[in-house]
């Protein structure tokens, strides 16, 4: 019986759980009603009168090391299981939502003056950024030896035909969507242009001839 008790000892001092499951499973296995423990009381019983006292001695032993093992087992998941929780942060809480921004103020102001002119009863004018020659210069009389068709001017993609960055909003309206009956008044949206320093300055008297020109009497 002694050899009993050494083993199961042993066995106590060498448990390395993984889980608070498999700590339950080794107390019930152990100390539980019909465990190991309760089967050595059993035989304690029946042993003779002179080796009571020392294999009682060894059965108490057995059973508080068993607890204060288990017990320490669980205070020492408990203890990891908090350490990782607070590390991670309380995962149990609600998330917080992500803020996605907001539009710039300049499209927000865009988006104002379109709407008043809409209520006014104006159309938005639309168009490409990527033009040909004749929407951006020939159809609003740029001359050929105006400064804006300069290579060093103006954003060329193709040459022959000439395919370019839109330098200003005027052929937005006056040409790709000249006034009808329908719809006499229009407010192009502001959208950038592609132009150089100087382009900017030699065109300016342009954009303003041609965004005058496509607003038609009502």
């Amino acid at each position: 019986m002694t050899d009993k008790i050494n083993e199961l000892l042993r066995r106590v001092e060498e448990f390395k759980p993984k889980a608070a499951a498999e700590i339950e499973e080794f107390r019930i296995r152990i100390l539980g009603k019909k465990g190991e423990l309760t089967a050595l009381m059993e035989e304690f019983k029946t042993v003779a009168p002179e080796l009571k006292r020392e294999l009682g001695q060894q059965l108490n032993r057995l059973k508080n090391e068993a607890t204060e093992r288990i017990n320490a087992l669980r205070e020492q998941l408990q203890n990891a299981a908090a350490d990782e929780a607070s590390s991670s942060g309380d995962l149990t809480r609600p998330g917080t939502a992500e803020h996605l921004g907001s539009r710039h103020p300049i499209s927000l102001v865009k988006n104002q003056i379109v709407e008043v002119f809409s209520r006014l009863g104006y159309t938005v004018a639309d168009g490409p950024e990527i033009e040909d020659d004749w929407h951006v210069f020939s159809a609003l009389n740029f001359p050929p030896e105006h400064p804006a068709r300069d290579m060093q001017d103006t954003f060329f993609i193709e040459k022959d035909p000439d395919i370019l960055l839109r330098t200003h909003t005027s052929a937005r309206w006056s040409v790709r969507n000249r006034p009808s009956a329908s719809s006499a008044r229009a407010v192009c949206s502001a959208t950038r242009p592609f132009r150089t320093a100087r382009t900017a300055s030699s065109t300016r008297s342009k954009d303003s001839t041609s965004t005058r020109a496509s607003r038609s009497p009502t």
